[in-house]
């Protein structure tokens, strides 16, 4: 399974929902909380390409984007052949 990466604030519900999601499926996650470490925002928004709501998801070396785009993978039955690629 590819290392998925997500920045995350703790005041935002779609961050809590990317990561219900992440947990149900048992995917291991690392997650960067931009509140406590606000050193690490400027990664996150090149790593991005400008994106500087959050969450940011990774999956390897993709950026797959928020959390409606998780879902949006999910729900099109693409996310666990991109989680095992």
């Amino acid at each position: 399974m590819k290392s998925v990466e997500i920045y995350t604030s703790p005041l935002c519900g779609f961050c809590h929902a990317a990561k219900r999601l992440l947990n149900e499926k048992g995917v291991e996650f690392a997650e960067v909380d931009v509140l406590k470490q606000p050193e690490r925002k400027p990664e996150m928004i090149q790593r991005a390409n400008g994106g500087r709501t959050v969450p940011q998801i990774f999956v390897g070396d993709i950026h797959v984007g928020g959390c409606d785009d998780l879902y949006a993978l999910e729900r099109a039955g693409k996310l666990d052949g991109l989680l095992a690629a």
